[in-house]
C-alpha cells in the first residue's frame, strides 16, 4: 500500500494545530474534502488523511499564512486556472520555467506552438520535472506526452496524480484521480508516484 495515513489526533499533534484551524482551513478550500477520509476502528468512526500530502500542505500554509490571505491562499491551492492564461515558447525559457531540450521533446511531440495556454503549459512543465529529477526515460516521457493529452482540458480542473508501474521491464503510464491508496500486485513496482495538483499550484506561482 502506498501513501501511509495518519489519524486526526496525531495530525493535530504532529503539525501543532489546532481542531479549529484544521476545520477552518477545510471550509477555506485549503485542505480538499476528499483528504479526510472516515474509517471505522475499534473504538468507532475516526478520521484519518494521506499522511505526505496533509503535512506538506500544512507547511504550506503555516508558511504563506503571514503574507497572504486564507481566500488568495485557497486561490493558489485551487486545481482551477484562468482559461486566458497564455505564454510563448521565448518566454518560457527566458523565465526557466522548463530547459530548451525538454521544449524542443516537446514540440517534437506536438507540433510548432508559438503560444502556450495553461494546458500545453501545465504538460509541459511534468514532463520537464519528471525528465530532469531522472525519474523517467525519454520514452517514457513520450508515453507521458500521449496520457496528458487525452487528459487535456481537464488536468487542471480536478485533482490527479501520475503513477509509472513497471512489470517484467515493462513502464506503464496511469492517470489517477481521487485515489488515496494504491495496491499492486508482487510482480509490479511503482517506480513514481507524481502529483499534478502540486505541479499546477507551483506553475501558478511561477507564472
Amino acid at each position: 500500500m502506498i501513501n501511509e495515513l495518519i489519524s486526526k489526533k496525531d495530525l493535530l499533534d504532529l503539525a501543532g494545530i489546532s481542531y479549529g484551524q484544521l476545520y477552518r482551513w477545510k471550509r477555506k478550500n485549503l485542505i480538499p474534502e476528499e483528504w479526510f477520509v472516515r474509517k471505522s476502528t475499534f473504538t468507532g468512526q475516526e478520521t484519518f488523511f494521506p499522511k505526505d500530502k496533509v503535512l506538506e500542505r500544512i507547511d504550506k500554509i503555516q508558511s504563506m499564512k503571514e503574507t497572504l490571505s486564507l481566500d488568495e491562499l485557497a486561490e493558489r491551492f485551487s486545481p482551477s486556472v484562468k482559461t486566458e492564461t497564455k505564454i510563448t515558447k521565448e518566454e518560457l525559457l527566458q523565465r526557466n520555467i522548463v530547459s530548451k531540450a525538454v521544449l524542443d521533446l516537446y514540440l517534437n511531440e506536438n507540433g510548432n506552438i508559438e503560444q502556450f495556454q495553461f494546458d500545453e503549459l501545465l504538460e509541459v512543465f511534468i514532463l520537464d520535472k519528471l525528465l530532469t529529477s531522472g525519474d523517467i526515460s525519454l520514452d517514457e516521457g513520450k508515453m507521458l506526452l500521449q496520457v496528458l493529452k487525452e487528459a487535456r482540458g481537464s488536468l487542471s480542473k480536478s485533482r490527479y496524480e501520475l503513477l509509472f508501474i513497471r512489470k517484467l521491464g515493462v513502464t506503464s503510464c496511469l492517470l489517477l484521480s481521487g485515489a488515496e491508496s494504491i495496491m499492486v500486485d508482487q510482480g509490479s513496482k511503482v517506480t513514481v508516484r507524481f502529483s499534478v495538483t502540486s505541479c499546477v499550484e507551483e506553475l501558478k506561482t511561477n507564472l
